[in-house]
């Protein structure tokens, strides 16, 4: 039962992702706004972050209990896409963020400052993995890199906004005006709150809980009509089965074919964060002041990074589902370590001297850099999440997913003030040895699920019992992957990682 080919995906499909992406670029716009904010002089007077001995660390607390926030809230996330739907949990998600984004912007004293970047870092976190999961499974096989990838660009726009907005602000000369960015953060989510009530739910969600005209009618509104009538089929079989199969959290580590699941999304989200990507985010009027720049030039090089980041957002849109899923995130991870490798010599040599054509260099690597960042990994890796795992466990393995990229930032980020203090170049060393690994690893060994049905994907995995068994001859005939050197024997229950 083979899906079609061309375009599986109608108008409106792309336009309830679109809408579902003012989430995406919720995370991205609060996630981005501390970087401009921690540069603001308005700011850093307000908490005597400009006087007191402890502002290294309170600077470093403000960003690592953001990813704690994340890390906790993830869990969350599960229990309402699954319990009430996936709208519902973007709907929490989206209500968190708005109340957080308030209270964040009213704070009277760095410690309320600091309590709600942790409900921040909830909001965003969970809003970061609730709008992949509802996207994987509402676009078709075909077409599902492209369109889940608007998440991606989505989160990326708003991280470009936050940049300007938090330059223009800089020009205000007014007590307040590191208020108004941070306040900024709840719009992208009010609008999502609006949208939610006319976005159909996951025909999959309505399936595994026996809804089945809903689906139906939800199919045929978001794709073209034979892909709906194909898929409709599909997932109906195999909700059958995927009703009857365990989903907690433990099974996911206990059975082999789900912790290899589990492991391969670890393996993904922390890889291709050892590339560094939220410290030269957060910390880029940092690391451009390091090289001489003043606070007006270090925030239009972060807007113009920023902006040049989303526009290869969009560029990746035209890649991602035209190259193997692990090829293209492999290549990606290794191009941002060599510009890193260039980074950390300019650095070394150049950081304290007049040599004004190095530190642009030194500057240019930055932006070289995202180009490789925002094409490979930040929107492929989602659309790879949620491809990895059936839809009774896809909620949790999206949250798993997440949970390691909060871990790794609240790492990263917590040590990054002090370790440029004090170790200075030698910093961008933890990223690039441990990178270089994980690209390597995810280039030659991953599986590659791109174009392949959701409801086939078990098979990849020695899953035969749980696939509907109408799905066979189709399976076969797609597990041929990854250039030949990966390939599937389905027949003798063995898998290619």
């Amino acid at each position: 039962m083979a899906s079609t080919g061309g375009r599986q995906f109608n108008w409106f499909n792309l336009l309830m992702v679109i809408c579902m992406s003012f989430g995406s670029m919720s995370y991205g716009y609060s996630a981005s706004i501390i970087a401009t904010t921690l540069a603001q002089p308005t700011f850093l007077k307000y908490f005597d972050l400009d006087t007191r001995p402890d502002a290294t660390s309170l600077i470093s607390t403000m960003n690592g209990l953001y990813q704690v926030g994340g890390f906790f809230g993830v869990f969350t996330v599960s229990y309402f896409a699954d319990r009430w739907g996936r709208r519902a949990a973007i709907g929490v998600s989206a209500l968190i963020t708005v109340l957080s984004g308030a209270l964040l912007a009213g704070s009277v004293n760095v410690a309320m400052f600091i309590v709600f970047r942790f409900f921040s870092g909830a909001g965003a976190f969970m809003i970061l993995s609730a709008v992949p999961i509802w996207m994987n499974e509402v676009t078709p096989p075909r077409n599902r890199g492209l369109l889940v990838d608007i998440h991606g660009a989505a989160l990326l726009f708003g991280y470009m906004v936050a940049a300007w907005v938090g330059f223009a602000f800089f020009h205000l000369q007014a007590a307040a005006a590191w208020r108004a960015p941070l306040a900024f953060q709840c719009l992208p989510a009010v609008c999502l709150l609006c949208f939610l009530p006319f976005m159909p739910e996951s025909p999959r969600f309505l399936l595994m809980h026996d809804r089945h005209e809903e689906a139906a009618a939800n199919l045929r509104r978001l794709h073209t009509s034979e892909e709906a009538e194909i898929e409709l089929q599909q997932i109906s079989a195999q909700m059958q089965i995927d009703r009857t199969l365990p989903s907690s959290y433990w099974v996911m580590l206990k059975k082999p074919s789900y912790r290899k699941r589990t492991l391969l999304c670890l393996g993904v989200t922390c890889g291709i964060q050892f590339s560094g990507i939220l410290v030269i985010n957060n910390y880029g009027p940092t690391l451009y002041a390091s090289l001489g720049y003043g606070t007006a030039q270090q925030l239009v090089l972060l807007g113009g990074w920023l902006t040049l980041a989303f526009g290869m957002g969009c560029a990746s849109l035209y890649v991602v589902d035209r190259f193997s899923r692990p090829k293209l995130m492999g290549f990606g991870i290794l191009g941002c370590m060599v510009c890193l490798i260039i980074e950390a010599a300019l650095v070394a040599q150049f950081v304290g001297t007049k040599n004004t054509t190095a530190l642009s260099a030194a500057v240019a690597m930055f932006y070289v850099y995202v180009i490789f960042y925002e094409v490979c990994l930040d929107g492929p890796q989602f659309a790879y999440l949620g491809e990895l795992f059936p839809t009774h466990i896809r909620a949790k393995g999206m949250n798993i997913g997440v949970a390691g990229i909060c871990l790794m930032n609240i790492i990263w980020l917590q040590a990054a003030p002090t370790a440029f203090q004090n170790i200075g170049w030698k910093f961008y060393l933890c990223f690039i040895i441990p990178g270089t690994i994980a690209g390597l690893g995810i280039f030659l060994y991953f599986p590659d699920t791109n174009g392949i049905p959701l409801e086939e994907v078990a098979a990849m995995f020695g899953d035969v019992d749980e696939l509907y068994s109408g799905f066979g001859d189709d399976v076969k005939a797609e597990t041929e992957i990854v250039e030949g050197k990966t390939a599937l024997a389905i027949e003798h229950n063995e898998t290619a990682v």
